[in-house]
């Protein structure tokens, strides 16, 4: 039993499976508006295991492929990927156990869900090849879990809407923002290792100057969201309320960068549920 509990423990940590709460709200966003309600119990077990299935996919394309950068940064020297507590091999049938699975749920969800599953799983792990030549990978990491709500939405309605382009937009600079300042911890070593950030290439007033420009944009769009989907009351005090939460993030950030972690996994952890729970809200009245 304690050899069991190590190893699902060295593969939570290998994955890190908490972050699974910056997507999963906005699947679940997408589908209540896209029902106009509560869219039944078969599409939300669907709609969860997916999304798992694509979580844990692109988590291990990334911890495999970063391997080697991993091992060379203090910071991350002593993740499962690197350690050996999680084997290379072991590594690889994970990551294509968890790419099968999505593609098979998705064909239960519905034809265009599966058509579109390859493509997203590409998206996905594309990624971690994106910072070995680009400074735009903060931006790919936001596409990535941008698609949550288009998959949510076709799981629904089995076509892309408007609104949900404007919410996938929304989270896609939400990402690439928040993304932009836990960079700022290995901007000494992505120089060294002339690896592509923006903060390893521009520098941190920089980098902080354009994640606010991001998370504006990202009101913004999100505002377009409640606009077109023609909500109410309670879904323009989510869009208030995430205002307020990520002016916070940056109010924290600009004073002191080893409060890093403390603005990205608090306030954003708790800005998708906020978000998804303000939803609700909005369609029970």
């Amino acid at each position: 039993m304690n050899k069991l509990r190590k190893i699902l423990s060295d593969f939570n940590e290998f994955v890190m499976f908490k972050h699974t709460i910056f997507s999963l709200p906005f699947i679940f966003i997408a589908m209540i508006v896209a029902a106009d309600g509560w869219f039944g119990w078969r599409l939300f077990f669907l709609g969860l295991l997916a999304a798992i299935f694509a979580r844990n996919f692109a988590m291990g394309v990334n911890r495999y492929l970063d391997r080697d950068i991993d091992r060379l940064n203090p910071r991350t020297a002593n993740r499962p990927s690197v350690d050996g507590r999680i084997p290379e091999k072991v590594q690889i049938f994970f990551i294509i156990v968890n790419a099968i699975g999505f593609i098979v749920t998705a064909s239960f969800i519905n034809t265009l869900a599966f058509i579109l599953s390859p493509l997203f799983l590409l998206i996905l792990g594309g990624y971690s090849y994106f910072k070995r030549f680009s400074e735009l990978a903060h931006l790919v990491l936001g596409v990535a879990l941008a698609l949550a709500p288009i998959a949510g939405v076709i799981a629904v309605k089995g076509t892309i809407t408007m609104w949900s382009i404007f919410l996938s937009l929304g989270i896609m600079f939400w990402v690439a923002g928040f993304d932009l300042l836990y960079s700022l911890q290995d901007m000494e070593f992505d120089k060294q290792k002339g690896l592509f950030s923006i903060p390893s290439r521009y520098g941190a007033a920089c980098t902080l100057f354009i994640a606010k420009i991001f998370h504006a944009l990202t009101i913004l769009f999100w505002l377009f969201f409640v606009i077109e989907a023609h909500l109410g009351f309670f879904a323009y005090s989510a869009v208030a309320v995430a205002t307020i939460m990520l002016t916070y993030e940056h109010k924290i950030v600009d004073k002191d960068f080893t409060k890093i972690d403390r603005a990205f996994f608090t306030v954003n952890g708790y800005l998708g549920i906020i978000f998804l729970l303000f939803i609700i809200l909005d369609e029970i009245f």
